[in-house]
């Protein structure tokens, strides 16, 4: 009996104690699964909380909303009729650059061949400035090879100023850009000072709003002049090589009437 007693009071116990054990386990588990679901559902709550990076279009058109719908409007306007502008300029000049060694053989050898009319023939098949200066020298060549010769510098200017058109305007934009800029730099600081006096007290918060929108508009407008001054610095640099190639084209032509007039 004694025996029977003692098993059941140790199978009691190990019952009691295994029950205990996992019991403890049990919260143990309950208090991890709590833990984790609340460390995601935190983070959950920062990543949707937290801002994405914005790229730089958005924050270029969050600092130009920032910098005031006057000014900066009409920063943007410089930088959309320059660009407009050179593009087109850009567009006409390489359009109208020619291989003049290939032209000047080509209207040589049609000349040797066929005489003027051939070589003006040439000419009107070829595009650009040079083949319409040598087209003006060879309508005068039946004259004399001074009047060729007027002819070639006469229409040489006017070619020029075709090249010309429109670079000036350019040159504008670029200058007007900055100094709009400027200027909204002085009226934002205008409106810091004016807000200073009004509150009677130097606070930063202030003026802030104010040098901030002049710091702006200022920056634009350097950013404006600066593309506008490479693409105009192309164009001189294109102009000027079209112009040296209508000016030895020139010479090239009137070395080609003066030995087609003593062949003659």
């Amino acid at each position: 009996m004694k025996k029977l007693f003692s098993i059941m009071a140790i199978a009691a116990l190990v019952f009691a104690g295994s029950f205990n054990a996992n019991a403890t386990v049990a919260q143990t588990a309950s208090t991890t699964l709590v833990t984790a679901a609340t460390v995601t559902i935190i983070q959950d709550e920062e990543a949707s909380s937290g801002e994405e990076p914005q790229g730089w279009h958005q924050n270029l058109k969050q600092r130009f909303i920032e910098g005031g719908p006057g000014f900066m409007g009409i920063v943007l306007l410089c930088l959309i009729l320059g660009l407009a502008i050179a593009i087109e300029r850009i567009i006409y000049l390489n359009l109208s650059t020619t291989n003049t060694q290939k032209l000047a053989q080509n209207v040589e050898d049609a000349l040797n061949s066929g005489g003027i009319d051939a070589a003006k023939e040439v000419c009107r098949n070829t595009k650009g400035p040079v083949a319409s200066i040598y087209y003006q020298g060879l309508d005068r060549a039946d004259e004399s090879i001074d009047a060729a010769e007027k002819a070639v510098i006469a229409y040489g200017g006017v070619q020029m100023g075709q090249l010309e058109k429109n670079v000036s305007w350019i040159s504008l934009f670029i200058a007007l850009a900055p100094m709009l800029g400027f200027m909204g730099t002085v009226i934002g600081m205008i409106l810091a000072f004016d807000k200073i006096e009004a509150a009677g007290d130097m606070n930063p918060s202030l003026v802030a709003g104010g040098i901030k929108v002049a710091l702006l508009t200022t920056v634009f407008g350097l950013i404006v002049a600066i593309i506008l001054q490479i693409f105009y610095n192309y164009i001189i640099a294109k102009i000027d090589s079209i112009v040296n190639s209508m000016e030895d084209a020139s010479i090239t032509l009137i070395d080609m009437l003066v030995d087609y007039k003593n062949k003659r």
